[in-house]
């Protein structure tokens, strides 16, 4: 194999790494604390509503437009380490 491949899967096999994690995360934020632990988080109040309801239509969406950020950031970093930046 040649270098150039070898580094290519090991630049795909961080990618796939990030996003694995980032869509556990949006799982988590989206699903888990919207659907799955609702109740728990319900007992919690921000600005007047449960945590629970708040996640579902408020904080979710703050974590979803943190993760855009988060991954370009990671994605950049990525890119320019394998040199495969533009």
């Amino acid at each position: 194999m040649s270098p150039k491949s070898d580094q290519h899967k090991r630049y795909w096999r961080q990618n796939l790494r990030y996003l694995k994690l980032l869509l556990i995360i949006w799982f988590l934020a989206s699903y888990g604390a919207a659907i799955i632990f609702k109740d728990l988080l319900d007992q919690l109040v921000i600005g007047g509503f449960p945590l629970g309801f708040w996640m579902a239509q408020q904080g979710a969406i703050y974590v979803f437009v943190i993760l855009i950020f988060v991954y370009v950031g990671l994605m950049n970093r990525l890119d320019k380490k394998y040199d495969v930046n533009e």
